[in-house]
This record gives C-alpha cells, sequence and structure tokens, in this order.
C-alpha cells in the first residue's frame, strides 16, 4: 500500500478523504489515470473510472448516501446470505456495517496483486451481528487497480470459530450501460440458472447470448470464469473474469420495478445492469480455521 507520490508529481495513489456524513472513502489511482474510491461503509466500491475519467459503475439517481443503508450502486457485498432468510437483513449485513482499513493484512499468495495502488479492508462482527449469526469471521478485501486499469476484488473470509459455518457472497456489482436494450451478455450459454421471478425454479439458458427486453433476476449457475457484457452503443465491453465464486447474477428490474423501488430512480433501469460474481447455490463451508479466498476481476475493453 503506498500512501506517498509517485515521483512527487503524479497524484497520490492512496488518499483518504470524508464523505458529507463524515464516514472515510479511500481513492485509488492508477498512474495512467484509472482510479477507484471505496466507502468504508460497507466496503463497498463506489466508483471505478477508465484512464479517460469515464465512470464505469452506475450509481442511482436516488441513491441515499447515508448509513445504514447500502448504497444503490456501485458493488455492494452481499454476505453472509443473498436474498432473504431467516433474521438476517436481506443480502446479509456486510454492506450495511463499517469496515476499517487493515494496515497489517496477511500476506496473498497471488505476486500480481503487488501494484501500487491497492487497499486492504477488514470486517469484523459486532456483538450484535453475532446475536443473529452467531460465527466468528474475520472479511478481508483487497481491492486494488492494476497497469491496464482492471479493478481488482480478492475477498479472504477465515472462520475463527471452534465450529464450521457456511456462507453464501455475492458482488453485486452495478454496471454503467447506455441503454439496457443495448446490451447482450455473453458466458451463459447452455447453462443452468434460478429464477427469482418464477420462486427460483430451475431453467436452462436456450440462446445464445442473454439479452435484455423485461425484467431479469437470475442466478445462472457454475458459469464459466470469464463473462462478457457489450455494450453496443458505448462501443465497449467489460470482462467479468472469477475464482472461487461459480455462479453469476444477472439483475435489471425493469420499468415496473425501478418505479417500486424507492431509492432508484423511474428511468434508472435503462443505464444499469447487476452482473455478479457470487456463490449462492451452493455455501461456502469453513472449518474452525479454515479461509476461503475468491477473485474477482473487471476489465473493460473497447469493441466495434
Amino acid at each position: 500500500m503506498d500512501h506517498s507520490s509517485a515521483d512527487g508529481e503524479q497524484t497520490a495513489a492512496f488518499e483518504t478523504i470524508k464523505d458529507k456524513n463524515g464516514i472515510d472513502q479511500v481513492i485509488l489511482r492508477q498512474a495512467r489515470g484509472a482510479s477507484v474510491r471505496i466507502s468504508l461503509h460497507g466496503g463497498q466500491v463506489l466508483s471505478w473510472k477508465n484512464d479517460r475519467g469515464e465512470e464505469l459503475l452506475f450509481t442511482s439517481s436516488k441513491a441515499i448516501f447515508k448509513p445504514p443503508t447500502a448504497v444503490r450502486g456501485g458493488i455492494p457485498i452481499c454476505f453472509p446470505q443473498f436474498g432473504n432468510r431467516g433474521s438476517l437483513e436481506q443480502h446479509g449485513f456486510a454492506r450495511n456495517r463499517m469496515w476499517r482499513i487493515d494496515d497489517n493484512p496477511p500476506p496473498l499468495q497471488s505476486s500480481e496483486m503487488d501494484t501500487d495502488a491497492n487497499v486492504d479492508l477488514l470486517f469484523k462482527p459486532s456483538d450484535e451481528d453475532l446475536k443473529k449469526w452467531p460465527h466468528g469471521f474475520e472479511f478481508r478485501l483487497r481491492v486494488a487497480l492494476v497497469t491496464e486499469g482492471s479493478l481488482i476484488l480478492v475477498p479472504r473470509i477465515r472462520n475463527i470459530n471452534c465450529k464450521p459455518f457456511s456462507f453464501s457472497i455475492a458482488f453485486h456489482t452495478y454496471l454503467a450501460i447506455s441503454d439496457i436494450s443495448e446490451v447482450r451478455v455473453e458466458g451463459v450459454e447452455t447453462l443452468d440458472y434460478l429464477d427469482n421471478l418464477f420462486d427460483r425454479e430451475r431453467f436452462t439458458e436456450q440462446g445464445d447470448a442473454l439479452t435484455f427486453e423485461s425484467e431479469v433476476d437470475r442466478v445462472y449457475l457454475s458459469s464459466s470464469d470469464v463473462v462478457a457484457v457489450f455494450d453496443h452503443q458505448k462501443k465497449r465491453t467489460f470482462l467479468i473474469k472469477k475464482e472461487g465464486l461459480p455462479d453469476i447474477v444477472v439483475w435489471n428490474p425493469w420499468d415496473k420495478k425501478a418505479k417500486a423501488i424507492g431509492d432508484l430512480g423511474d428511468e434508472d433501469y435503462k443505464h444499469m445492469l447487476c452482473v455478479d460474481g457470487a456463490a449462492i447455490e451452493k455455501p461456502i463451508t469453513l472449518k474452525p480455521g479454515e479461509e476461503w479466498t475468491g477473485r474477482l476481476e473487471l476489465t473493460v475493453l473497447a469493441s466495434v
């Protein structure tokens, strides 16, 4: 982690600021100009810009930036569950809690993560969290910008309990797109998926690519490690590469659902698409002392 400026001329690779509610945010800048902004509320990536300063993540026009609500946009972290279950809030509590900067994280195996623009965050459950979900854990997250401007998230979850526990996880990535009707998703063809619009009934994808003309809310199971989102109007392609996150959630609320969501503008659905690296169908189980590591890499390429 580099808190200093490079060569004394460029802006610091790592900077902390406070938002209007006094919550710490971290800004990472890569030498060519790409940047990412992360809030310590939820450990949530709020902004990711390419080297031309173009925003690549969507944020709702009605987003609420005040805790305890997670911001509608960016990359909220859904943990230890995805959806609604039991006494936990929807999508779990990690996205609604304060994280902290981890100044002394255990080393990562992957040497390519030694970039000059990264930050390590740490979340531990409070006593209140442990009452609702009685499992001791440490959730570490490294957020990094690599040379080409790709955004990499490396989550690590360790069981510090004396008994096993299981969890689900999703990085609920809101991609900024030109127009939902101009977008297609490749890499999900022939996959089975759970359709949340049909009470999680299981279907098989029949199309060569997924396009959008109505609400979509699906969990594609055991997907390939690379999924591509083509935005024809903006002539760019998002590549979503993942490890340890076998499933892919694809969600767009369309017009009626968008009007029913209080912190989403009525027309916002046209300019957003959620494509999440996730582990949902088969929860991850950790024995005492065991650690799980995942990896999500988001890259943007120019396309014709």
